[in-house]
């Protein structure tokens, strides 16, 4: 197998919380030779995604978080994204960042898309409710990401937790955690391909 590299990006406002100790205890799992990359959407915050996708002066990214972001999303075979869920969908960090990519889609001299397809898109997420389903809108959005790019969707590793820690007591979910980057990823579909 090819050798993989992880990129996780913290989607939380509070650092170590419920959605981090998910991925790390999912990332424990990962084979000692698979690299990892670990990086905070709040240490590293990204500007407001501006649409310049009609300015004809664009230029790669090459200072601070953007080019950090730009960089190792470039690099990464796998990208997970760690977001809590927020009103029923990823995070404002975690929405930057994935809007951003619109822009990386017209970066002179790179191919996002066809940089990414066939690379794989996972998720984490903490989510303060019973029903699971809630996270319907945070699914979506990530496999609708990776099936626009032609990647490949690893799902969503769900975990239910509300105060700092309580992840750490959901048994089914650190079960889940010790497979799920174990699974081979199918290519991803738009949700209204699947649905009929």
């Amino acid at each position: 197998m090819a050798h993989r590299s992880f990129l996780f990006v913290l989607g939380s406002s509070r650092p170590d919380g419920n959605t981090e100790l998910l991925a790390r205890e999912a990332a424990e799992q990962l084979p000692s030779d698979v690299e990892q990359t670990w990086i905070s959407l709040v240490q590293h915050p990204l500007p407001d995604f501006e649409d310049l996708r009609h300015d004809a002066d664009r230029v790669r990214p090459t200072e601070g978080s953007t080019a950090l972001l730009f960089d190792a999303t470039l690099t990464a075979t796998d990208i997970v994204i760690a977001s809590p869920l927020y009103w029923y969908s990823v995070s404002g960090q975690t929405k930057r960042y994935l809007d951003h990519w619109s822009g990386w889609l017209r970066t002179p001299g790179v191919d996002f898309k066809a940089t990414l397809a066939g690379r794989t898109l996972w998720g984490v997420t903490a989510l303060a409710d019973a029903q699971p389903v809630v996270a319907d809108p945070l699914v979506g959005t990530l496999n609708n990401s990776a099936a626009y790019l032609g990647m490949r969707f690893g799902g969503v590793l769900l975990g239910n937790g509300s105060k700092p820690g309580d992840v750490l007591k959901d048994t089914e979910a650190l079960t889940r955690a010790k497979t799920f980057f174990a699974q081979e990823a199918p290519l991803a579909r738009f949700a209204y391909e699947t649905a009929g």
